[in-house]
């Protein structure tokens, strides 16, 4: 989808140097790109080489302002000479972000505008305006869809499920009854949300396993994103809530009654056993293993397979916690030192 970079600068509100006519269609990094393509620098030791690129434009940060290249453009805009030879810039404060949010803005979803496919099987419910309902799709009776929203081939959508607008479902995602999504919830291929927790009762005169009842909810609010093949319990009696903005990686499992804060970042293989809590702004590394009743308070950061016992609350807004059971990373870099000293002795 061609933007032109005049127009790519008032959205990502970026200060525009050079020919704002330019468009672009596509992002690419500084080795792939031709005329066509958005590239971006964070870091000054790489301007250079985005300006010698085949790029159309380069986002770089307020660095370049203070760039030779960047003067000698300015001084030609200023004296009205042409700037075709020069490298168009968009400079931002966050020239990451702001290549980020050029992505959705560049995106051209070659699914949107086919409407309900005719194999797709759609119950009695409500369906918004401008949605798309891909192959052999099945929505349950009296769900809803908000406008925009897009649902992959393949997804199964149970009854009395609701999901919010502008909403991207990748094929084969199942969503069970009982689920609430907000706006602009992206889940990737092969999830499933709503599912039964893991939840059993033992008879201690037999000694087998009876299921406890799994009939609470899950709510997922906006603008929250989940990986692929990722799976997300509902609450036993209450409910399971993934709060706005939060991102799920692949292969991710958040059992029942678990409830996630606000912008939190969780990596792939991380499992979160029931009614875990974790607040706002924790960053979870990948294979990290959380038992249930744990509280990861805010701001927190657990290290790639780290691993949280039973009740325990980690607390230390900007600390990396790490190892098993996690503490502080300083912590257990002395206790690994001090093992590797002892064994030397021996």
């Amino acid at each position: 989808m061609k933007q032109s970079l005049a127009t790519l600068a008032e959205k990502l509100d970026c200060r525009l140097i050079g020919d704002g006519s330019i468009t672009v269609e596509r992002l690419s990094s500084l080795k792939s790109a031709n005329a066509a393509s958005l590239v971006f620098v964070d870091d000054a030791r790489h301007f250079e080489a985005a300006l010698a690129s085949a790029a159309g434009a380069v986002i770089a940060g307020c660095f370049a302002e203070q760039s030779k290249a960047i003067a000698e453009l300015t001084a030609d805009l200023a004296a009205g000479l042409t700037t075709k030879t020069r490298k168009t810039t968009l400079i931002s404060a966050q020239p990451r972000l702001a290549f980020a949010r050029a992505a959705r803005l560049l995106r051209d979803d070659v699914s949107r505008g086919r409407g309900i496919h005719p194999s797709a099987i759609v119950g009695a419910s409500l369906v918004g305006s401008n949605v798309d309902i891909g192959p052999r799709a099945v929505i349950g009776e009296q769900a809803s869809i908000g406008d925009s929203s897009t649902i992959g081939a393949g997804c199964v959508i149970g009854e009395g499920v609701e999901i919010g607008a502008a909403c991207r479902i990748d094929a084969n995602v199942t969503i069970y009854s009982g689920t609430t999504l907000g706006n602009r919830v992206v889940v990737q291929a092969g999830a499933v949300l709503g599912s039964e927790g893991f939840g059993y009762v033992r008879d201690e005169r037999t000694g087998r396993y009876e299921q406890f009842p799994q009939i609470g909810r899950l709510v997922i609010e906006d603008d929250v994103e989940i990986g692929a093949n990722s799976t997300i319990d509902r609450g036993a009696l209450d409910e399971t809530r993934i709060r706005r903005g939060t991102k799920i990686d692949n292969l991710v499992h958040l059992g029942h009654n678990v409830q996630i804060g606000e912008d939190v970042v969780i990596a792939a293989q991380t499992g979160l056993s029931g009614s875990a809590v974790v607040e706002n702004n924790v960053i979870i590394g990948g294979q990290v293993g959380i038992a249930d009743h744990v509280r990861i308070e805010e701001g927190a950061i657990l290290g790639a397979q780290s691993g949280i016992p039973t009740k325990k609350v980690i607390r230390g807004k900007g600390i990396v916690f790490w190892g098993t059971p996690a503490r502080p990373i300083g912590e257990y870099l002395k206790e690994l030192a001090f093992l590797s000293r002892a064994a030397r002795r021996k």
